[in-house]
């Protein structure tokens, strides 16, 4: 399991994902859900996956080495390739379909669940920013109008945090903020959910490189989170919230 969240605000894109994968409660390791797909001069676009390792890996790869065209002369198809993040969105989707293809019945007749979804964010050469949530049927939506989070993998621990809090004019401190109680909520609740965790934030009116970083279960930031929101969760439920007041 893992848990990976996408934030579009009218400041821009923040991305964060754990990097807990898990084979069994015994067989616990560390792996970048956080990728970067493209990054040149005037685009930067960056994938966060959740679900089957294997079928995501081979997703990489192919989005990696390029689909191939239609016609031959044209070459291969690459994310820094492409127009628009529409058009990107569209062939993610292509090698999520490709990639199921190839593994899913194999890993069916195993016994192995073969789901994957993902996050894409970003933007392509100076176009708009971008943030869609691509399925494991290789089709996607895009954050818009209401809806401007997605979250993908273990997600019911940390959505009231996001709900009661996120607006479109969120500042992205504030965000991030946010989306860490969100994280910590769901790590509290699901030990398949874990640090080291790596945050992409990215401006919208900026043509610089996004900002990243990754925090450690050791983390000062990351701690202070957990310690004070866990106090103030405590102190509300004592001297905030009224008890029901009926005789019990």
């Amino acid at each position: 399991m893992t848990y990976c969240l996408g934030i579009m605000l009218r400041q821009g894109l923040i991305m964060i994902a754990d990097t807990r994968t898990n084979a069994g409660i015994d067989n616990i390791s560390t792996y970048r859900k956080l990728h970067v797909l493209a990054e040149t001069k005037d685009s930067y676009v960056v994938l966060a996956s959740a679900g089957n390792l294997s079928v995501t890996q081979l997703v990489l790869g192919m989005l990696s080495e390029g689909l191939p065209s239609r016609n031959p002369d044209d070459g291969l198809r690459k994310v820094q390739h492409m127009p628009t993040m529409f058009q990107a969105a569209q062939l993610v989707g292509e090698a999520v379909m490709a990639a199921g293809a190839q593994l899913k019945p194999a890993l069916y007749a195993a016994g192995v669940s073969s789901g994957i979804s993902l996050l894409l964010g970003g933007r392509i050469a100076g176009g708009p920013l971008k943030l869609f949530l691509i399925y494991d049927a290789g089709n996607f939506i895009e954050a818009m109008g209401d809806t401007i989070y997605f979250q993908i993998g273990e997600v019911k621990y940390g959505k009231p945090i996001l709900d009661r809090i996120i607006q479109p004019s969120t500042s992205l401190n504030d965000a991030v903020k946010c989306a860490l109680i969100s994280f910590d909520s769901t790590m509290r609740s699901n030990v398949s959910v874990g640090p080291p965790i790596d945050i992409f934030v990215y401006r919208r009116d900026s043509m610089a490189p996004g900002f990243t970083i990754r925090l450690e279960g050791s983390d000062p930031y990351l701690r202070s989170i957990r310690d004070a929101w866990g106090s103030a969760l405590h102190k509300a439920f004592q001297d905030t919230v009224p008890g029901p007041g009926w005789k019990i």
